[in-house]
């Protein structure tokens, strides 16, 4: 039910939902354990969101637990999405329409920045961590550099802080 109320509710932008339901409402985990296994689930192929659900549900419930949270992620908004097609293709044309669906875009994306901040805020408090953000963010904003390439530009430098930091 909790998958089910994320997805209800954080149509078109669930992380920040299901961060919520799961770290501060329910306390299923705490940030740390949320980060690390949000980090995991961004290595998984396919979004990111769907990842998340199906290796928490597997944890808890097993493979069931596993399809019952992708269900109640993906199950209402599907059908929502299917209705608000048939919809758009009826009255997208109309200035209304179309000057609703912008502001809820920037609704969303305020959501997934507000997000980003709480997932980001613990690691910030290693001066470390900060600098390698700040190099990756000036390898891609600055220099343009693709994904795979500042990946492998900063990964070692990463690890090599990482693995001093630890006791």
């Amino acid at each position: 039910m909790g998958f089910f109320q994320a997805g209800i509710m954080g149509f078109g932008g669930v992380l920040p939902m299901a961060r919520r339901m799961v770290v501060d409402d329910r306390r299923w985990m705490s940030q740390h354990e949320f980060n690390e296994l949000f980090a995991v689930c961004q290595s998984l192929p396919g979004a990111n969101i769907t990842n998340f659900a199906a290796v928490f549900g597997m944890r808890h419930r097993g493979v069931t637990g596993a399809a019952v949270a992708l269900a109640g992620l993906l199950g209402a908004p599907m059908a929502i999405v299917m209705a608000l097609a048939g919809l758009y293709a009826r009255y997208g044309a109309l200035a209304p329409v179309r000057h609703a669906l912008a502001g809820l875009a920037a609704a969303a994306a305020g959501l997934l920045l507000g997000t980003a901040g709480r997932i980001a805020a613990p690691a910030c408090k290693s001066l470390s961590n900060v600098a390698v953000a700040v190099l990756v963010l000036a390898m891609v904003l600055l220099l343009h550099l693709s994904l795979p390439l500042t990946m492998l530009l900063a990964l070692p430098l990463a690890l090599l802080l990482a693995s001093r930091a630890m006791p």
